[in-house]
Formats: C-alpha cells, structure tokens, sequence
C-alpha cells in the first residue's frame, strides 16, 4: 500500500512505476521546497538579530569570579596529576573531579564556598563602583579607545 503525504491532497504531478513487480508511488509536491527555503529565510533572521544584540567588550568591566567547583578544581587538579603523572587529559582529570565532588560531603566543600563567597564580595562591590562611575559618566568612549590605541 502507498502511504498518503502528510500535508495537503494537492500535488504538482504523480508518476507511479513498477519495478519488479512492486508499485511503487512517487509524489513530486512544491512543499517541502518551499518548507526548506522558509526553514533557511528564518535562520537568516536569527542570526541576523543575534549580531545586532551582541555587545562591544568593555575591558574595564570587572571580572566574574568562579564558583566553589573550579576552586576545588584547581587543588585537586594538582593532587590528582602528582597521584597520576602519566594522566594528561584535561577531559580524564575533569571527570575524576566531578565524580570527587559529587561524594565530597558539604562540610567537605565549605572551605572552598567560603573562599567563592569572598570573592562574590569582591566582584559585587568591584561592580557597585564599576555602574557608578558608568553612572557619572567617567568611562567615556574616547578614553577606552585611546587606552587601545596605545
């Protein structure tokens, strides 16, 4: 039995042929041409509208700062490469960490939240000072592009 088309009972053309002794029904429809155009044309759109709503980089904006699990990271990378010399994928020391974490008990991880709260502080108050000068108009974009000029 031939399956219908989804879609509309409208086609441009309709061919049916045998080969050995099989009827096998061939529809030609427009649609999935037009599908596939109106498909690309709205790609086209998106991309456009990410590229107007990226933003120019500001160099004097403060850095965000890392969270508790890149801390860890960074102590356990080092014990885990002296355990493991010969071990030099980033991908197998990454896996090893994360399933470390996921066992580690919070008591375990509060060393390295207290250190993350910290530096949080740092980077809220950093971008307090940071909006005000914004603010007052201090940044101004002649000054950031003679620091690029130089």
């Amino acid at each position: 039995m031939a399956k219908k088309a989804k879609g509309s009972h409208s086609t441009s053309s309709a061919s049916a042929s045998s080969a050995s002794g099989k009827l096998v029904l061939r529809i030609k429809s427009n649609e999935g041409i037009k599908r596939s155009v109106r498909q690309t044309n709205s790609r086209k759109k998106l991309k456009a509208k990410l590229k107007k709503n990226k933003r120019k980089f500001d160099a004097m904006k403060p850095k965000k700062p890392p969270t508790a699990f890149f801390y860890f990271l960074e102590d356990f990378r080092k014990e885990f490469q002296e355990k493991n010399p010969d071990v030099k994928s980033m991908r197998d020391i990454g896996k090893a960490c994360g399933e470390k974490w996921k066992t580690m008990t919070y008591e375990e991880k509060v060393q390295y939240y207290d250190v993350a709260t910290d530096k949080r502080a740092e980077f809220d108050r950093a971008m307090a000072e940071y909006n005000k000068k914004i603010e007052s108009g201090e940044f101004d974009e002649t000054d950031e592009e003679s620091e690029f000029d130089e």
